[in-house]
């Protein structure tokens, strides 16, 4: 199995939690389909391009910080004593809204594709990107340390391993379940960690009729553990890259 790892830096960013609302809060590492996203928009994708994504990391400290939120309602005439912008006969409303950021982040991120014939430029992409590239708000720019072809095996643990660099990581729920993976050198425990259902992909689909005709996006969720001091467990199985990194690939 044959894929691309990548390392990420980035000052600061906000991977925003889909049901928060006055306050903009972030998932402590992108979800996969900011990354999914992320990859598409580098590469040039135009139709939905299958792959599987691990994504590790770490991050310093987090804080709040104002930004400018923008509101408006279909169909809503403009009132001068209640919009502060007028867009043609339209009311928009401009207000102070806050966001959770974190700050001087780093990513690990495996990429294998369904295809292995997208390696090569999903390689190029990150190589030689056609933009800025970002991940989380569209001004969270972050740097590419490597990229690297890397191939994956499934290595059967003899000793307990502990994921380097105090790391934090999604992890498919199914390795908390079955114990291959536990939390805390001291308490061993599967039980610690914070569930995720995080967004992967979505299909389009459509309801109604006529001018009722409504789109919605039904999006496929994975199932995931938050967690860190993370410990592969002996007798376990799990897949690595060729230079020993753990691999949660979903």
């Amino acid at each position: 199995m044959k894929g691309i790892r990548v390392k990420i830096y980035q000052e600061v960013a906000n991977y925003k939690k889909p049901t928060s609302s006055q306050l903009k809060e972030s998932y402590p590492l992108p979800p996969y389909s900011t990354v999914i996203g992320m990859i598409h928009n580098l590469c040039g994708f135009t139709t939905y391009q299958d792959m599987d994504i691990s994504i590790q990391g770490k991050h310093h400290s987090k804080h709040n910080d104002l930004y400018t939120r923008y509101e408006f309602q279909s169909g809503m005439k403009y009132e001068s004593g209640r919009h502060q912008i007028k867009a043609g006969d339209f009311g928009i409303s401009r207000g102070v809204a806050t966001a959770e950021i974190l700050s001087d982040i780093e990513l690990l991120i495996h990429i294998i594709p369904k295809d292995e014939n997208l390696t090569e430029i999903i390689k190029y992409s990150f190589d030689y990107p056609r933009e800025y590239p970002s991940l989380g708000r569209r001004e969270d720019i972050l740097i590419i340390e490597e990229v690297k072809y890397v191939e994956f095996t499934e290595n059967e643990i003899e000793n307990d391993i502990i994921l380097e660099k105090n790391y934090s990581a999604y992890i498919p729920s199914n390795y908390i379940e079955s114990k291959e993976i536990v939390f805390s050198q001291v308490e061993r425990t599967s039980s610690t960690g914070t569930r995720y259902k995080l967004p992967k992909k979505y299909i389009v689909e459509q309801y109604g009729s006529g001018k009722s005709q409504k789109t919605f996006r039904r999006w496929e969720k994975i199932e995931v553990v938050y967690g860190s001091n993370i410990i592969a467990t002996e007798d376990s199985t799990i897949l690595v890259d060729e230079d020993g990194h753990f691999v949660f690939a979903v």
